[in-house]
């Protein structure tokens, strides 16, 4: 029997992101999963050099890889909606766990328990850094939009940037202060 697992996976190009939004550039979840992947990866290697905790940068990256991966059997529910109130939220995450065991289901037995805590992001620290960096790149999603004049994402950004401070963590505000700054400047800038 053909296992379609990664024949899903590949198909998170074709889910568009910030549905209830004006883009100038549409994002899909595949772009997004990377971006947060790098992102994820950066803030546990600060965590790890900078301020010397016992994180496994790998291992964050790629629990980012698959962090949005039920989406393909759900869609992007967007954020105003998914955070409404506790009940939709709660009724969300029972969604995303069958996505979840549909998804695992498609493995061979013999890959399943590999990939249930990529999906599931079991462990708190690795759950913390990725839910950063998800943040960080909705951010950065959010300056873009902005930089290109589109005042649609003006509020999204301000409210993403306060949950990124309320998540006090320091990994982030390191970035933030030492990379952000980058990510304003046009290519010529970068020079």
């Amino acid at each position: 029997m053909s296992s379609s697992f990664f024949a899903y996976i590949f198909r998170m190009r074709y889910i568009a992101r910030w549905a209830l939004m004006r883009n100038t550039r549409t994002e899909n979840v595949e772009e997004h999963s990377y971006e947060v992947a790098v992102l994820a990866h950066a803030l546990a290697v600060v965590g790890q050099q900078v301020f010397h905790k016992e994180v496994d940068p790998e291992r964050v990256a790629t629990a980012a890889l698959f962090h949005d991966a039920p989406e393909i059997i759900t869609g992007d529910l967007p954020t105003p909606i998914k955070y409404f109130n506790p009940h939709i939220k709660s009724a969300y995450d029972q969604v995303e766990a069958v996505a979840q065991d549909k998804l695992l289901a498609m493995l061979p037995p013999e890959l399943a328990g590999a990939y249930g805590p990529l999906l599931r992001v079991e462990e708190p620290q690795v759950r913390r850094y990725v839910k950063a960096a998800d943040k960080l790149a909705a951010w950065l999603k959010c300056l873009e939009e902005r930089k290109a004049g589109n005042r649609e994402f003006v509020q999204a950004e301000e409210e993403t940037l306060r949950t990124l401070q309320a998540m006090e963590m320091e990994e982030v505000t390191w970035f933030l202060e030492h990379m952000g700054e980058a990510f304003g400047l046009t290519l010529d800038e970068l020079g």
